[in-house]
């Protein structure tokens, strides 16, 4: 889908709930009932492997999906209370606001680099060469794991991304992504046993002292499983929040010269950006309890699909909501979710963005894009480019 702003916009406008039977579930677009979708996490399950989901991995061959059934049932994100509370609370002792401060002027070093690295003036590929390897360089560095690994950190994390975004179009997805998840989990084990026998000033070491102190009654393929997710998640929703950004100041150059001439409104604008075309387009939740959405009955099993991008565009919330605006304020947006399941790595990936778009204003006077347009990745959840090329006029 490559206009799913439109899509979906119809969708609100024709049924803000709607029963699609291609997916077997409901699909709900409106603002007012998204956010709710997300706070009642009583009655709407986020666990992948119970419910209707649950049943789906029940009828197929369990070798095939040992390490993905690892990482999804054990990472909180798709966990319920009470294990969600516990291993957030957790994480939240290691990955606090604060530290992820502490890391800005590293990431405003590397953005540097990154980009100077980048012929001006012809056509370079953004999305591989600066927006894939700035948010890994992070994670990786914040984490503790070694700069070497960052290429095959990315290509495992791809090959899960298939389940875990729900790629479409491809046959193999759920064998590429058993490997990238079997790898991924295999190497982080190797680097938590590290730590173990020797902390070093870094996340997953600040992560086993926490267990230690609050709650030590955690496996270690719980604690692998979600570092394995901060891993894969640290990278791939900031690595399209940037390249998406860049696109929309492609569309919009007249916000691009307000970026330069107003640099301070770089927090506003990166808000805008995951108002307008954020990173995670939708999220899943199955009915573990019957509930109303939009005037709309939700039965006892039923798939809900709460699409964030389409709240996020709601006239009913936002005025002028087509219009990318950096100068937006009380801009309550969705774009990392709500309640209890809001994501853990926005303030890492609202950092990096800020500081990305602070240089790129600053050292470019024009960005253009060459892709016309540049095409979404088939997929449900994530909302990413397959390929960005841009050119980066200088002033």
């Amino acid at each position: 889908m490559n206009s799913p702003r439109e899509f979906y916009g119809a969708l609100r406008e024709h049924s803000c709930v709607y029963f699609n039977p291609r997916w077997n579930g409901w699909i709900v677009t409106r603002y007012d009932d998204v956010t709710a979708g997300f706070r009642a996490h009583e009655q709407l399950s986020s666990d992948r492997m119970a419910g209707p989901w649950g049943e789906d991995y029940a009828l197929q061959d369990p070798s095939l999906h040992e390490y993905i059934y690892k990482v999804l049932s054990q990472s909180f994100v798709w966990r319920d209370p009470p294990y969600q509370t516990r291993v957030r609370t957790l994480l939240n002792r290691a990955f606090i606001p604060r530290s992820v401060e502490l890391l800005r002027p590293r990431a405003r070093q590397l953005v540097a680099d990154l980009i100077e690295a980048l012929p001006a003036d012809e056509p370079v590929d953004f999305l591989g060469g600066f927006a894939f390897h700035l948010p890994v360089m992070v994670i990786c560095e914040y984490l503790g794991i070694p700069g070497e690994a960052r290429e095959s950190v990315k290509q495992w994390s791809d090959q899960l991304s298939g389940v875990v975004f729900v790629h479409g179009h491809d046959p193999d997805r759920d064998r590429k992504a058993e490997e990238g998840a079997r790898s991924l989990f295999e190497y982080v084990r190797s680097v938590v046993d590290e730590r173990r026998r020797r902390p070093q000033d870094d996340l997953i070491s600040a992560i086993l002292a926490a267990q230690g102190d609050i709650d030590d009654s955690f496996t270690e393929d719980e604690i692998v499983a979600n570092i394995v997710l901060l891993v894969f998640a640290g990278h791939e929703t900031t690595m399209n929040l940037i390249s998406n950004g860049v696109a929309a100041f492609w569309r919009n150059p007249d916000q691009w010269r307000r970026l330069q001439d107003r640099p301070e409104l770089v927090r506003h604008a990166v808000e805008e950006i995951l108002r307008v075309d954020g990173p995670l387009r939708a999220t899943a939740r199955w009915a573990r309890q019957p509930l109303v959405l939009g005037g709309t009955e939700i039965e006892l099993n039923d798939r809900v699909l709460l699409v964030n991008i389409a709240a996020n565009h709601d006239p009913a919330a936002f005025e002028n909501p087509e219009r990318f605006d950096i100068g937006r304020t009380g801009n309550r947006h969705v774009a990392f979710a709500a309640g209890i399941h809001t994501c853990l790595g926005a303030p890492l990936a609202r950092m990096e963005s800020q500081e990305a778009f602070s240089y790129l204003s600053e050292r470019f006077d024009v960005v253009e894009v060459v892709e016309d347009p540049p095409r979404y990745r088939p997929a449900i959840a994530s909302g990413g480019f397959e390929a960005l090329h841009a050119i980066f006029r200088e002033r």
